[in-house]
């Protein structure tokens, strides 16, 4: 066993050291995606999906080779290790894994451009928090416009820090 030192990147996430606590980023994987994406000198948005959203299945033309969309939304997926921001936005995209139309892949770059707004966003676990446990839950009825079904999501925070969070459909 060697002594590598303190801990500074593992698995493609950040961390730092300070008096406040230990911070959990991705920023390197970030600018990973925007730049295999080619959106690194695109204009950042201030939100992962447009207001008033309606992501439906069979709305656009079907991409000719998926494989580009499910390789960017599985990045993403690793990406919302740290970054709780954009869940609901990957989680909308990843239902459309079969058969991605271009309003999908749409969809999907306008989350990278977010990403590009704040890359180096991330988690705090704070060294002076009150370590009170905290649980939210929220769900809507019948959201889904295709299959009418719910959805609904939980997350579990303590103290300042988000712990765990799940949305199902």
């Amino acid at each position: 066993i060697r002594d590598l030192g303190s801990l500074k990147y593992f698995l493609g996430i950040e961390v730092t050291r300070s008096k406040a606590g230990i911070f959990l980023n991705q920023r390197k994987y970030a600018l990973e995606i925007l730049q295999d994406t080619g959106l690194l000198a695109s204009k950042p948005v201030t939100t992962p999906l447009d207001y008033n959203h309606t992501l439906v299945a069979d709305h656009g033309e079907v991409l000719s080779d998926p494989t580009s969309y499910r390789r960017l939304v599985g990045r993403l997926l690793y990406l919302t290790v740290t970054r709780s921001d954009i869940t609901y936005a990957v989680n909308l995209l990843s239902q459309f894994m079969s058969s991605p139309c271009d309003t999908h892949w749409q969809a999907a770059l306008r989350v990278v451009r977010y990403i590009k707004y704040v890359p180096d966003h991330g988690i705090l676990l704070s060294s002076n928090s009150s370590l009170r446990l905290h649980a939210y839950c929220d769900a809507d009825w019948a959201s889904c416009p295709t299959s009418r079904r719910s959805t609904i999501g939980y997350c579990i925070v303590l103290g300042p820090s988000l712990l765990c969070w799940r949305t199902k459909k």
